[in-house]
């Protein structure tokens, strides 16, 4: 099809719900006036906990409120997005379709069944891929070889010498939008989370109150739970409403702390593009003969450990940290982690599972493979004999045990040199349970298994 000058485009929001900094935007508008669409694709919300499904419609809402604001509107449809945009396309007679890339295994997927549907609609509408959600697309950092890094690290080096792009300097006020009616936004579903401020300005006002108050300090604290040095960003970016470009930009030469958080999160993205089995299956296959526990008495300790009743009080402020809040801090996402592994025998998937469930900020290649690195099925260089002790973690990362205190209200009157181990009071707080498991004698069966494999 040749696009002639008052075609319409049509851009197709998925990870990108923002109006600045936006490759995709400004191929959308070059072609012709943007129609802004966002489909509501029931396989993914199916696999969306309550709290981020919440968090991603007051998104589309502050979208939309945006998008009006410059003579817009977003258009909200629900279904199959091989049925949706080929049909809409068609509708409003749409030249292209533009997205910004997904690499994603479901979403690759999803995306060759809408190009192909387009292609038999009309005269054959283009599906155009430009820009993606992350600072250095996967596949673009590899070895000398062109083979793929495994190893962080190396990765890290490779994705710095390459760099990465400007901002795009989108200016949403100066594109010709071409709004259509007949959608309603969607409602939140019920939840008792405490939902963040979603959309772009809050994603821009919660990254600029961090540069000024906590980045100085971040590579000293982003370890502390007890303290809120970290940028709360993870949330934003899931569904970007600001790009990591737009932050690696304002960081210029400093943050090299918060730099290599940010190349994580490529780092990740790469390999699950790299190695798409590891979605859901291990990264590293040798241990998938790793003995773990199974009936009843592993079913209760599943429970005590996704309730916050291990005993173990650094492990239950994380996890009721996360049933409150749909978040976690990173250093409790590792510590909980390590314990449902090392020292309850159970398989990571069940707790890769667990966080799906309840973060705002879920991300399968994030939370999959921050899993696996710490059950030693991924690509951590020094994997499986690393077990965290969940009591030493809490002294050293919380050690005047405010954090404790917070998320179990049954310890708030200890000190900060017996809330880490109430279990040798005499007596005991009696509304607190005594430890699950013996975490001396679980680490050593735990190295025992890994040897076994």
């Amino acid at each position: 099809m040749t696009p002639t000058a008052d075609q319409p485009t049509i851009l197709w929001f998925r990870r990108d719900l923002r109006l600045h900094d936006h490759p995709a935007l400004d191929a959308a508008a070059e072609d012709g006036p943007v129609t802004a669409l966002f489909v509501l694709d029931d396989v993914l919300l199916r696999a969306d906990a309550g709290p981020r499904t919440a968090f991603l419609y007051r998104t589309l809402r502050a979208l939309d409120e945006d998008l009006r604001s410059h003579g817009g509107r977003l258009t909200v449809m629900r279904g199959k997005p091989e049925i949706v945009l080929p049909a809409l396309a068609k509708e409003i007679g749409a030249s292209a379709v533009h997205v910004s890339e997904d690499f994603a295994p479901y979403g690759r997927a999803r995306d060759e069944r809408v190009e192909a549907a387009l292609g038999k609609a009309g005269d054959g509408i283009p599906l155009v891929r430009t820009g993606s959600p992350y600072a250095v697309s996967p596949g673009h950092v590899l070895k000398k070889d062109d083979t793929p890094f495994k190893v962080f690290t190396p990765f890290y080096r490779a994705w710095s010498e390459r760099g990465w792009h400007s901002p795009a300097q989108t200016r949403p006020g100066s594109i010709d939008w071409h709004p259509i009616d007949g959608t309603d936004l969607p409602h939140d579903p019920k939840t008792s989370v405490e939902i963040p401020d979603a959309g772009e300005a809050a994603a821009h006002r919660v990254w600029a109150a961090f540069r000024k108050d906590d980045l100085a300090r971040y590579s000293k604290e982003r370890n502390r739970p007890d303290l809120d040095s970290t940028s709360h960003m993870s949330v934003h970016l899931k569904l970007g409403t600001i790009h990591p470009r737009t932050m690696l930009a304002d960081l210029g030469r400093a943050g090299e702390a918060y730099r290599r958080q940010l190349c994580w999160r490529d780092f990740y993205a790469a390999i699950l593009f790299h190695f798409p089995h590891s979605a859901h299956d291990y990264y590293s296959p040798q241990l998938k003969g790793m003995e773990y526990d199974t009936g009843k008495q592993a079913d209760e300790r599943y429970d005590a450990w996704r309730e916050g009743r291990t005993g173990f009080p650094i492990v239950d402020a994380g996890m009721r940290q996360l049933i409150a809040t749909g978040w976690m801090h990173n250093r409790l996402r590792m510590i909980v982690a390590s314990f449902l592994v090392k020292d309850l025998h159970l398989e990571w998937t069940l707790g890769a599972r667990h966080f799906m469930d309840h973060l705002i900020d879920g991300d399968l290649a994030n939370n999959q493979h921050g899993w696996q690195w710490t059950a030693g099925t991924g690509t951590d260089a020094a994997p499986y004999y690393r077990v965290f002790n969940p009591t030493l973690q809490g002294k050293k990362f919380d050690p005047h045990g405010d954090y404790v205190r917070r998320w179990v209200p049954e310890l708030k009157a200890l000190s900060a040199k017996e809330i880490h181990e109430p279990w040798k009071l005499d007596p005991p707080p009696g509304d607190y349970p005594a430890p699950i498991v013996d975490h001396d004698a679980e680490r050593k069966e735990a190295l025992a298994r890994l040897k076994a494999v």
